[in-house]
């Protein structure tokens, strides 16, 4: 869909093997201050929900988190996983459809005990899905499932939209896409680990859709006051459960273009409405600093 986003196929070689890394990819994601045991339902229930919409067979691998090395999701790879989100007070899961390529498809979950981190420290939850899925089904099809996903989750923010795709782990595949992502604004680069450690109810950044919920929302004037302040066209306010709200900006995600002068005026304005509430890190990165302002710079 060279309209909306680019077709990104990186394959980088590493112990002597050369495999796809970097891709793009649909993320959806989102940040709870809850702690694992309070979440072990709702994101398993969430985990099924996404499942039963992509297919079963989907999610073929998971990182062993004791050796890291990939087990297959048979049977006993389910009972497995199952049973760690159970029984751990706290639990870090990697589920994807291949060990070696990255095909777009995959589930990362981070479930803390928060009463053992520092006050900005939350659980987090992303599902992956290929852009040729979204190509076949529709984007208002990957809406619903962001939408039937976030029902199931105590969420105080959230986002889904165009993301690079990569082993957030890999340094070599870090930086293969930071030395891309400044073209492309509405790509997203998850680091769901350490943005999680720090994010508290702020907001991580502006993307196709944004999910907010306490305290945020209520800070905006609710979903009526939110929605006085946008403009552009094409941008929905959508109220939720729960005093929820989110905030869908166009029927299709966008990459955008700085080179072809596509700046996203619509994320920019809502980034602006959002600024006192969004989540910087704390890089000494200037480069990464200023991606991390793109839409408000």
């Amino acid at each position: 869909m060279g309209e909306h986003y680019p077709r990104i196929r990186i394959q980088m070689g590493v112990d002597g093997v050369r495999s796809l890394y970097i891709r793009e990819s649909v993320s959806i994601t989102f940040y709870m201050r809850s702690s694992h045991r309070e979440l072990v339902k709702p994101v398993l229930r969430a985990l099924d929900v996404y499942r039963n919409t992509v297919g079963l067979q989907r999610l073929g691998w998971y990182i062993n988190p004791y050796n890291e090395d990939w087990d297959e999701l048979d049977d006993k790879g389910w009972a497995y996983v199952r049973s760690e989100m159970h029984e751990r007070p706290a639990t870090s899961m990697w589920l994807r459809e291949l060990p070696s390529d990255t095909t777009g498809y995959e589930f990362n979950y981070q479930g803390r005990p928060l009463e053992a981190y520092n006050a900005e420290a939350t659980s987090a939850v992303a599902f992956h899905l290929p852009t040729e899925y979204m190509e076949e089904h529709g984007p208002g099809h990957v809406q619903e499932l962001a939408l039937k996903l976030a029902a199931e989750l105590p969420f105080n923010s959230g986002h889904a939209g165009l993301a690079f795709d990569f082993p957030e782990g890999l340094l070599v595949a870090t930086r293969a896409v930071e030395a891309r992502c400044s073209r492309y604004p509405g790509m997203d680069v998850p680091g769901l680990h350490f943005t999680s450690l720090f994010i508290g109810t702020k907001v991580d950044g502006v993307h196709w859709l944004n999910f907010l919920g306490p305290p945020v929302l209520g800070g905006l004037g609710g979903a009526a006051g939110l929605r006085a302040q946008l403009h552009s066209p094409g941008m929905t306010v959508r109220e939720l459960d729960g005093e929820r709200a989110v905030v869908m900006l166009g029927e299709w995600p966008e990459a955008g273009d700085t080179e072809q002068g596509h700046t996203l005026p619509a994320y920019r304005e809502l980034a602006r409405v959002l600024e006192p509430w969004l989540h910087l890190s704390r890089t000494s990165d200037e480069n990464m600093r200023r991606w991390e302002r793109r839409f408000l710079d």
